[in-house]
């Protein structure tokens, strides 16, 4: 049975998660952590439940959501998993924090690309990927179809969309992409996303405005 813990960290909220499993076998998905007291939080989880981190995914490659990747890539030497289109964000790392006021060095990490049609897994767990561009280029969803949840990234919020107006952001194929591949799916699956609370297909598919 698959647990999801999550942590709000920097200056966006943003959503970072562990995802893990009876055999202490771990994820660290978008690891956003900033400062000393955030990555001590991590830290004391995975220690504290004696976990050990197998993989490092990341749905997309904003700096909110990439601020704790050296740290993580260097802490626990496992590769990052992240959809090909988000190298170039990835790349624009120190551009994006000089623009938020402070230094962030380049990620230098091993890194695997991912794409739709293939699948990860975590002892058997079988994760989809979707690839959901328009908040970002290579925005990337996993789902977990057996337990019926998904780690959507700043894809779908709680009674929102990710933002489009950002670089490469494109409305029209955000929309697209959520009502043709995510909107199909289980109404009970759950949204763990970038920001904010968890929700439901169901839920997004009957209330969230930008689908009315």
């Amino acid at each position: 049975m698959l647990q999801i813990q999550s942590f709000v960290f920097n200056f966006a909220s943003e959503n970072t998660y562990i995802l893990y499993n009876e055999n202490k076998n771990a994820w660290l998905i978008d690891p956003g952590n900033m400062n000393e007291q955030e990555t001590k939080a991590i830290e004391s989880f995975i220690a504290e439940n004696g976990l050990k981190i197998r993989k490092i995914l990341l749905t997309h490659a904003h700096i909110d959501h990439v601020l704790g990747l050296q740290w993580a890539f260097d802490t626990f030497k496992v590769p990052v998993h992240m959809h090909k289109e988000d190298q170039e964000v990835l790349d624009m790392l120190q551009a994006s924090g000089m623009r938020f006021g402070f230094s962030v060095d380049p990620v230098k990490a091993d890194i695997i690309y991912i794409n739709e049609g293939k699948t990860l897994e975590l002892d058997g767990e079988k994760f989809k990927i979707y690839h959901v561009p328009g908040h970002s280029p290579g925005s990337v969803v996993y789902h977990n179809e057996n337990q019926k949840f998904m780690i959507s990234g700043d894809v779908l919020f709680e009674g929102s969309i990710g933002r489009t107006d950002l670089y490469k952001g494109n409305h029209e194929l955000l929309i697209e992409g959520i009502t043709n591949k995510l909107f199909i799916l289980d109404d009970e699956t759950q949204v763990f996303s970038g920001h904010g609370n968890p929700t439901t297909i169901g839920f997004e598919k009957q209330y969230n405005p930008f689908f009315k």
